[in-house]
């Protein structure tokens, strides 16, 4: 456990392919574009990383994550 009382060790993954911003204004505006570039499949990122990410969007340094996950035709 890390000093906040998170639990190392954990990844968050988004995949783009699952998002139904891709390919839109929107997907050239997140912070996967952002950090991956034009074509971004998938970003995975440490806990710790993600709340970086976090804080940096809050403070409009970075895009924030637009990941809106498709729901599936079942």
């Amino acid at each position: 456990m890390t000093e906040r009382g998170i639990v190392s060790g954990i990844e968050v993954s988004i995949s783009c392919g699952d998002c139904v911003r891709r390919s839109t204004p929107d997907c050239e505006d997140c912070l996967v574009s952002y950090v991956l570039g034009d074509q971004p499949e998938t970003l995975t990122m440490s806990a710790e990383l993600a709340d970086v990410a976090g804080m940096l969007s809050r403070e409009g340094l970075v895009p924030r994550l637009k990941f809106r996950r498709a729901l599936s035709d079942r």
